[in-house]
Parts: C-alpha cells; structure tokens; sequence
C-alpha cells in the first residue's frame, strides 16, 4: 500500500463458517514485560488443539502485523494486549482476522527461563544454524552459534535462541519460537505429565497469566501423549508471503500490512479445516 489505509473490516473468507466441534483456540504470548513499564507481546502463536481430530495446529503471527485495534485504531499487533488485556487482543483477531482465541497464556523472559529450567532443561531441533550476538557461558568472544540438529537448552539458551535478532528477521524468529514450543510440549510428555501434574501445574502458576486452570489442562494431557504417538503437529506462519512491508506516513514506523487472502487460507487450514 502506498497510502495511508483505512480501518480493515472483516472480509468474507470466514464468514459463517463454524468451529470444528470441541476445537480450543489458545493463544501463547511471550512478552518483554519489565518492572515498572508496559510490555509488548513479541511472541504470539495460536494453538488450534482439536481431539476430535487429533491434531494440534500452530499458527506464528509477526508482531509487526498493522491491524485494527476495535476502540483503539490501527496499531501494531503486539501492543493489544498490554493496551487492552486479553479481551482487546481476542476483539483485534476477531475483528481482523475471523477467528476469536478462547484462552490465553502469557509469560515473560524471567517467567520462560525458570520454566525451562525447573523441567531441566528442553531438547531443541534447529532447522537451520543460529549464529549471533550472546552475553551466556558458552559463547566465545561475545558469539553464540547452535544448529542445525538437536541441541540441549537450558533456560537462558532457549530465550536467546528465540530472542535473537541480529544475524536474523522476525520471521526467522517465529521459526525458533514454534520450535522451542515443540521442545517444552515434548519434555513435558517426557516426564509424564499426568503423574506429576499438581508439580508441573505449579511451575505453570509460578511463570504465567492464564485463564486456563488446573480442571481446564488436564483432559488434555491424554491427548498430548497421543499427539506424542502420532506426530499430528502441524506448523503454519505468516511470513513474507502474507504480508506486505509499510510505512506508517506520521510516524515513519516500519510495519507489515496483512494481506488478508493470504493470510485467510492459512487460518482456513489451521482452523476451520484441521
């Protein structure tokens, strides 16, 4: 787009469709959230967990995506929860996007490498080899490289591999992020999380702002073990394809402007046919 867009509205690739029967919309959101300031969610994955089905499917969003806040105006994705909560970020996906999130889960850095390491730690298998600027134990002259293949993480590790940005773009971050989770959701089936569920449920509430509760997960762990079977994990972004770089004219901020068709046949399959 060259001009300056109007509010989006809702387009039709989704109208009356409906949810498959049972299906839970969860969103995961990492946030940089400090002592005393606002926090953006720079991490935001939608998991699609359908039983029925058997399937769970993960959808990356970039934070940069330039949407329509309902009530707020047009702004970057990432700035709807800590603007308005979780009931701002679920109206801005409806809205934009056709499909409304039932739940959330959210954490912070501080949050993510204790959970990390009070499960010991999680093996991540790279796609691709990261090389990029680090301040942890391992690193060499200020350097961090891992990958491609399997590599243990301990907290710290797994927050730098998804956090880094130098060497690499946005969309190579949510690359990493879907793995990492890959790699918590594995460790936690590792472990048996049904024996120990009161343990890891406490890590959970130790780490997290959610409103999923105890009663609410553990139905699922079952179905986590017979995902572990099957494999049925499917991975969707929206990267470069479905969306086009912008240039907000006030203020010059670099953004990314969805394109909606493409982005809807990403959701058709993530959600409305897993």
């Amino acid at each position: 787009p060259t001009a300056e867009p109007l509010p989006v509205t809702p387009t039709a690739w989704y109208v009356d469709q409906q949810l498959p029967e049972g299906q839970m919309l969860v969103m995961l959101l990492g946030t940089d959230a400090r002592p005393g300031g606002g926090f953006r969610t720079d991490v935001m994955e939608l998991v699609a967990i359908n039983p029925q089905q058997g399937t769970i499917n993960l959808v990356s969003f970039p934070r940069d995506l330039y949407v329509y806040l309902p009530g707020w105006g047009m702004n970057r994705l990432n700035t709807a929860q800590g603007l308005g909560g979780f009931q701002l970020l679920a109206d801005t996906l409806e809205y934009n996007f056709g499909f409304r999130p039932q739940h959330y889960i959210l954490t912070n850095f501080d949050g993510f490498v204790d959970i990390v390491n009070r499960l010991g730690s999680i093996e991540v298998d790279a796609a691709e080899n990261l090389n990029d600027k680090c301040d942890l134990p391992e690193g060499s002259l200020g350097y961090c490289s891992v990958g491609p293949g399997p590599v243990e993480m301990d907290g710290d590790t797994a927050l730098w591999y998804v956090r880094s940005r130098y060497s690499t773009n946005d969309f190579d971050r949510t690359r990493r992020a879907q793995e990492v989770m890959l790699a918590l959701f594995y460790r936690l089936i590792s472990i048996n999380a049904l024996e120990q569920a009161p343990e890891i449920y406490q890590i959970y509430r130790d780490n997290v702002e959610t409103d999923l509760s105890l009663d609410d997960l553990l139905p699922l762990v079952p179905f986590a073990a017979q995902i572990n079977q099957t494999g049925q994990i499917n991975r969707y972004q929206i990267g470069p394809a479905e969306v086009w770089p912008y240039i907000v004219p006030e203020s010059g901020a670099q953004v990314l402007w969805p394109n909606p068709d493409a982005i809807g046949s990403i959701l058709q399959q993530a959600i409305f046919s897993p």
